[in-house]
């Protein structure tokens, strides 16, 4: 039976970004395959710049997420008046510069960010094969001793406990979302909404729907479309 490792995720502010419209940083209910991807990469400590790597652990990754605390959605306004000899922090330890003309000095920098609030999410993941490098006991290890800086998302959403909650036995990620104990203290009048990839298992009432979360890592853009399916689980439906 394959085995799926389970991380936790959640802090006082998460971004599931979804695609961002000029100035607009939106979010989506579920986290994205390549957040996922890029999250483990960065435990990793692989550089951007490894490509074809980022790419086959994203191609590899199965995914399922349990919304047990969906929190709340906020809008943060940014503004930044920056200089050209400004420079901004990045997770890799190397200042980032700002690129353009004179022009881009002129005026202060206007963004809206949309993120959870006290959201609190269960991601069981799956990698195929199971057996090629990195392991989901390789990536259990990352994540507990990262190379890196972790975050959610943004760089502001930093996580608040240990990410790997433990693992799972189950036939598919439908499987295993329902078999996953409810985390103490999970309203027990409110369903858990839940995604896992089409193919992956059925649960009563599920509708399948496209989702645009895979990041082409060569081009650096997103594209394509993957099938998932999504329902709500009653805590009686899950194992007690």
């Amino acid at each position: 039976m394959p085995q799926h490792l389970a991380l936790r995720l959640a802090s006082p502010l998460i971004a599931f970004g979804g695609e961002t419209i000029d100035n607009l940083g939106v979010i989506q209910q579920f986290p994205a395959l390549s957040m996922l991807a890029g999250l483990l990469a960065n435990a990793l400590g692989w550089d951007r710049s490894e490509t074809a790597a980022h790419q086959r652990l994203q191609d590899r990754l199965r995914m399922g997420c349990r919304l047990e605390a969906p929190g709340s959605r906020l809008t943060d306004f940014q503004t930044a008046q920056l200089g050209a000899n400004d420079r901004g922090w990045t997770t890799r330890g190397e200042p980032e510069e700002r690129r353009g003309g004179v022009a881009s000095y002129n005026s202060p920098h206007l963004r809206y960010r949309d993120y959870h609030a006290d959201l609190s999410a269960l991601v069981l993941l799956r990698l195929e094969p199971a057996e090629e490098s990195p392991t989901l006991a390789e990536l259990a290890q990352a994540l507990d001793r990262p190379r890196r800086p972790l975050f959610i998302g943004r760089k502001p959403c930093l996580p608040t406990g240990r990410l790997v909650a433990g693992w799972v036995e189950a036939d598919d990620l439908a499987g295993a979302l329902q078999q996953w104990p409810v985390a103490p203290g999970t309203d027990s009048a409110q369903p858990l909404r839940v995604q896992w990839p089409d193919g992956e298992g059925r649960l009563p009432k599920d509708r399948r729907s496209d989702v645009c979360d895979e990041r082409n890592w060569r081009s650096g853009v997103h594209g394509g479309w993957r099938a998932v399916r999504e329902a709500e689980l009653h805590l009686k439906e899950v194992q007690a």
